[in-house]
């Protein structure tokens, strides 16, 4: 199938939705044609976000011991890995991670437990805490992802002031029995919906590279078109020794970038982050994500592996012409 790129980003702004073929077009664009497809994806994100970026921080509150099964988590109970295991952090400690986060210029700065769902009251209550502190006396939005989540928890989060929570549906349908089989895919669509009706915004993305098909990278864009999600975090598979996984190591830097332009023209307005992975996968290609898309990006640590530092991401963006997004 033989497209023009920039007539369909254009034609993408005026409302016309992305198509199966299309997309399959785009996953399977090389050359010249592939490089028309990024430049269609950097008009995409600069109609809708200038030529801004904005940064996201999170904490790993609570590590380890996780019931799940997910097969390229390094926090699972179910393999064996030298991840932190720890209980959830104090309040101190919380807001010293958020402020460090306001300070590096980070617009999110998100609360992450390890486990299904948050159970025990005394650890809801201190990110309870911590969220109405944060929102309270600093310049960055609170965000939580602390698993399955009931309507409850949701409206205490929302009450808080908890502006995004943030829950992944990891792949699409059809593959998550490959990744996942100790919870069903319809409880973490029924988390996305409680989300949004308790009136947070809602960050829902995935991880690739797990072995899912191009088909099934495209089924997952398109499932949170329908869910018509806030945000989306795309992350790369990082392998960890210890894992089902720990060999997974198919992704290319061109791939990685055709899965963020594949989402770019699904969901035009959606901010899009690169996350976790970025750096081993995208390697000398990681100054291309605002060219591929991206509107947003995560700096500093991810849950158990670390990233770049501050300092070497910033000149990234500031080389590749990108405005940071004041807070």
């Amino acid at each position: 199938m033989t497209l023009d790129p920039i007539a369909l980003a254009k034609a993408i702004i005026a409302g016309k939705l992305l198509t199966q073929d299309e997309a399959f077009a785009l996953m399977n664009a090389r050359g010249a044609q592939l490089s028309a497809f990024f430049a269609g994806a950097h008009l995409l994100k600069e109609k809708q976000f200038g030529d801004k970026i904005e940064l996201c921080s999170i904490i790993n509150a609570k590590s380890g011991r996780c019931s799940e099964n997910c097969a390229f988590c390094a926090q699972s109970a179910h393999h064996q890995t030298d991840a932190p295991v720890f209980p959830l952090k104090s309040y101190r400690e919380i807001m010293a991670q958020a402020r460090a986060a306001a300070d590096e210029g980070s617009h999110c700065f998100g609360i992450v437990t390890s486990g299904t769902r948050i159970g025990a009251e005394d650890e809801l209550a201190t990110i309870l805490a911590a969220i109405r502190e944060i929102k309270a006396t600093l310049p960055i939005d609170p965000s939580a992802s602390l698993g399955i989540l009931s309507r409850d928890t949701a409206q205490q989060l929302v009450a808080a002031g908890c502006v995004t929570y943030h829950h992944n549906l990891e792949t699409a349908r059809s593959f998550f029995a490959s990744v996942c089989t100790t919870h069903a895919y319809d409880e973490d669509i029924e988390t996305v919906k409680i989300a949004k009706d308790a009136g947070m915004n809602v960050c829902c993305g995935g991880i690739f590279g797990l072995g899912e098909s191009l088909e099934q990278r495209i089924e997952l864009a398109f499932t949170l078109r329908e869910l018509d999600v806030d945000s989306v975090p795309i992350n790369f598979l990082n392998p960890i020794a210890g894992t089902p996984l720990q060999n997974n190591r198919d992704l290319t830097p061109l791939d990685c970038l055709r899965i963020i332009a594949l989402f770019r023209y699904t969901l035009p307005r959606q901010r899009i982050s690169v996350c976790g992975g970025r750096e081993p996968n995208l390697r000398d290609f990681q100054s291309w994500l605002t060219i591929a898309g991206a509107s947003g990006a995560m700096i500093g640590n991810y849950l158990t592996t670390t990233g770049r530092d501050r300092d070497s991401d910033l000149q990234m963006f500031r080389d590749a012409e990108v405005t940071i997004d004041a807070c």
